[in-house]
């Protein structure tokens, strides 16, 4: 089940943000996700539109959005692979027309999944925090893309 996030899931979600990020981003050092916790909790949590996956009872992942900006997606690292981040990354094509995201370009797997589910590069940048490499990626939903070929006078 997903659902949007309440009060009582905060304290999982940053557990699972920790746990995934420091799994996934292991060419930086543990020491800087655990200092951004505070920050998850205060600063971007509350500002984003959060929605959470349950089974059985336990939250195992969840999204963040910030207007089109996917800004977090992270599911419990023991329970990857089973489908849970393409079923939270399809209720964010729900949820907009268009998504943009950063991601880490040393970060192969979570590359190859969004390009799976339609991501394109459109830029590279450098995380400010951290100085590594990133890969600006974008989605583009199915009624944007028609609008604009029908502009154009082509039909899809």
């Amino acid at each position: 089940m997903i659902r949007p996030y309440g009060h009582q899931d905060v304290e999982r979600i940053l557990a699972i943000w920790l746990n995934a990020s420091t799994l996934a981003h292991d060419f930086i050092d543990a020491s800087f996700w655990e200092s951004k916790l505070d920050d998850m909790r205060d600063v971007y949590l509350p500002v984003a539109e959060t929605w959470v996956c349950e089974r059985d009872g336990q939250l195992i992942g969840f999204i963040s959005l910030v207007e089109d900006v996917l800004a977090a997606i992270f599911v419990s690292p023991e329970r990857q692979g089973k489908g849970i981040g393409s079923s939270l990354l399809e209720q964010a094509k729900r949820l907009r027309q268009q998504l943009q995201l950063t991601v880490y370009s040393a970060n192969h797997a979570s590359v190859t999944f969004y390009r799976r589910h339609g991501f394109e590069a459109t830029a590279h940048s450098i995380d400010e925090h951290t100085g590594h490499p990133e890969l600006v990626m974008a989605w583009h939903g199915e009624k944007q893309v028609q609008a604009v070929s029908m502009e154009a006078g082509t039909s899809s």
